[in-house]
């Protein structure tokens, strides 16, 4: 009972994770700010792709995939988006 708790508080990391992304990425879909430190979001869009293929072909834990995969997604979103805003910015 208490490791099913574990793993249910665990995946409901994911969630607070997406919240907590927000507003970076209401900053610059939103209101097309690119506030973002591209560096920073590289290193962690790398090292959450990381985290992603070892919970995909090494743990096959399905809620460390699903935060792992929340948090690949809002760090490529937000690497992506602000990269590209600064280069429109940039002209």
């Amino acid at each position: 009972m208490i490791l099913y708790a574990l793993t249910l508080a665990y995946a409901s990391i994911g969630l607070v994770s997406a919240i907590a992304y927000w507003p970076t990425i209401k900053d610059i879909y939103l209101h097309k700010k690119p506030s973002a430190n591209a560096t920073s979001y590289a290193i962690w869009t790398t090292t959450s792709i990381i985290a992603l293929l070892y919970s995909l072909f090494i743990l096959k834990d399905l809620p460390f995939q699903f935060v792992a995969s929340v948090n690949f997604i809002a760090c490529s979103l937000i690497l992506f988006q602000s990269t590209r805003l600064k280069k429109f910015h940039n002209l």
